[in-house]
């Protein structure tokens, strides 16, 4: 058996755009100078409060930085239906999972920076809910790169780090895969680049999601 661990943001839906005017609106509710797109991918996968205080140049979170979360948090639906934002999987996505949700010699996974109710939204939209049979959120573990994420589906699936790959599309990810003990397959689709998914570690980089069926036997 192998257990296949999913990050959701970059690497199975495209969430950037609604993430990032979420974080506009945010910082410019505070009067702060509104981040890039760039600047907000760059911090995509990073527990929320961590990535807020990271985009406003502050190197711990803060009382403040809890309170943009809150605020962030509470507008994220509100921008997700203004823009009829629709996170969308990425080409190739679907077909991919439907086959490892066929395997009997796979377990599927996600571990992600998202809210657990962000995450239970995404799966519901797409249908993949009664599939990902163990999952880590933001809401459960220490942001990534910690390992606990990674560590906490393996101990519930009783399957090794040995036999686990995650698949995400930050340098996170992959430093959090190498940490935990996994397999680290960084995918170039997603927001960061691919020189540095190989400088966090990444033992493949998959530039289709098909790609990923070789390194699974």
């Amino acid at each position: 058996m192998k257990l296949v661990l999913f990050d959701f943001d970059g690497t199975l839906i495209d969430s950037a755009e609604l993430i990032h005017e979420t974080m506009r609106r945010t910082f410019r509710h505070y009067g702060k100078a509104e981040p890039t797109l760039d600047d907000t991918k760059s911090i995509i996968g990073l527990t929320l409060d961590i990535a807020i205080s990271r985009l406003d140049g502050k190197p711990h979170v803060d009382d403040e930085a809890g309170e943009m979360m809150a605020y962030y948090k509470s507008l994220f639906s509100t921008v997700r239906t203004d823009l009829d934002f629709r996170e969308p999987l990425f080409p190739g996505i679907r077909e991919v999972l439907d086959e490892l949700f066929g395997r009997p010699d796979m377990l599927v996974g996600g571990v992600t920076g998202k809210s657990r109710r962000g995450l239970n939204f995404a799966l519901d939209t797409h249908g993949f809910g009664p599939h990902f049979v163990v999952s880590r959120t933001a809401d459960d573990c220490p942001s990534k790169p910690h390992p606990a994420m990674v560590n906490e589906c393996c101990d519930a699936t009783g399957i090794a780090p040995a036999d686990t790959l995650v698949i995400g599309d930050a340098i996170y990810d992959m430093q959090m895969a190498k940490a935990a003990g996994a397999t680290a397959i960084g995918v170039s689709w997603g927001y960061a680049s691919v020189a540095g998914l190989l400088a966090a570690g990444a033992d493949h980089i998959i530039d289709h999601p098909r790609e990923l069926l070789s390194h699974l036997g």
